[in-house]
Order: structure tokens, then C-alpha cells, then sequence
């Protein structure tokens, strides 16, 4: 199986071994495939993780701090559309299953048969130490497409999950804290009398 196990940079805390001890027992969780790109993330966020697992649970949610989902739709309790931003102004969509949900812990997913870019993936909370908020670790298994070219051009266009995946925990962690997103785009001008 073609893995890339990434840990975290920028102030992120590295994956966390004390649940998933190798590479191969966190792909496992997650319903990896050969040919799978395998992505780890974590960050610690300074609130409970109740909140941040109930926040999270609604997919609704998901758009507020990942930059490149467009929208998700949830159907049932279980099931949900998704539609995200793709290179070239493209978008890619597919369905998705929830596949395990212990509250205020772990939530973990799939795509259903058809999706234009296969994945699975898990978002887990744990308490931090010292009393300190909660760890989230989110990891996906994606099958890029067009595979190595696909990832290539995806790069080129900021829309690498190894990449978005900091940047999205980063802006929940913001969201969570703060109750906004920074951003870096300027305000627009105010306008000029004629």
C-alpha cells in the first residue's frame, strides 16, 4: 500500500502513537486501499471536546473552516452530500456514509460507490494534558485522481489535502477559540467619492 503518513508542523502536535501505534494500524481504521494517500493531523483546541465533537457531528458546520468545501448536505443521520472546491474552478462531489460514531470521541466515514474522489477518514477527541482542552486528530485516506500527475496539478492549485488539512484544523482551532477565522484576504476598500 503507497502511503503517506504526515505528521504535523506549525505549532500542530505531532500524531499521537498512544492510539494507533504504527502506520499500518491507523490506515486500518480507516479503510485504506492500495494506492491510498494517508494523512494524519493534529491540533489542540481549548475547549471541550463535547463542544467540539457536537460542532464537528454536523457537517453543516464543515464549510465555516474548510476552505474548500463548498457545501454538504446531510440527507439522514448517516448519509451526506458533498461538494468541494477542485483544481481549475472544478468541483468534485460524492455521497458518504458515516461508519462509526461514539459520541464526544470519534466520528469516521467513507464514500459511497461512485464518488469522484474515493476517501475515508476519522476525526477523533481526546482530552488533553494538564486540563489544557482537547486533541483532535483527523486522519484521511484519499485516492488522488489522475494519481501522482493529479496530485501534482492539485499542489500547483493549493488543494492538496496534506496541505488543506493544516490549514482547515488551524481555522477550527480559531473558530473554536475566538468564534471567527482570520483571514488574510484585505477588506475591501471603502469607496471613493467621485
Amino acid at each position: 500500500m503507497a502511503k503517506e503518513i504526515q505528521g504535523t508542523s506549525h505549532g500542530d502536535a505531532p500524531l499521537s502513537t498512544a492510539h494507533h501505534p504504527d502506520p499500518e494500524a491507523l490506515a486500518g481504521d480507516i479503510d485504506a486501499r492500495k494506492g491510498d494517500v494517508i494523512i494524519g493531523r493534529t491540533v489542540t483546541i481549548n475547549r471541550p471536546r463535547e463542544e467540539l465533537y457536537k460542532f464537528w457531528r454536523d457537517f453543516r458546520n464543515l464549510p465555516r473552516f474548510m476552505e474548500n468545501i463548498e457545501r454538504v448536505t446531510v440527507q439522514d443521520a448517516e448519509h451526506s452530500h458533498w461538494v468541494v472546491a477542485a483544481p481549475g474552478g472544478n468541483t468534485v462531489e460524492w455521497d458518504s456514509a458515516i461508519t462509526e460514531d461514539v459520541p464526544n470521541e470519534r466520528i469516521a466515514w467513507t464514500s459511497l460507490e461512485g464518488a469522484s474522489v474515493r476517501n475515508s477518514g476519522c476525526v477523533e477527541f481526546y482530552d488533553a494534558s494538564n486540563h489544557r482542552g482537547t486533541r483532535v486528530t483527523v486522519t484521511i485516506a484519499y485516492d488522488p485522481p489522475g494519481g501522482t500527475l493529479g496530485r501534482v496539478v492539485a499542489k500547483f492549485f493549493q488543494r492538496e489535502p496534506k496541505i488543506q488539512a493544516r490549514q482547515d484544523l488551524r481555522r477550527f482551532k480559531q473558530l473554536m477559540e475566538t468564534g471567527e477565522v482570520a483571514t488574510a484576504k484585505p477588506p475591501n476598500a471603502a469607496p471613493r467619492a467621485s
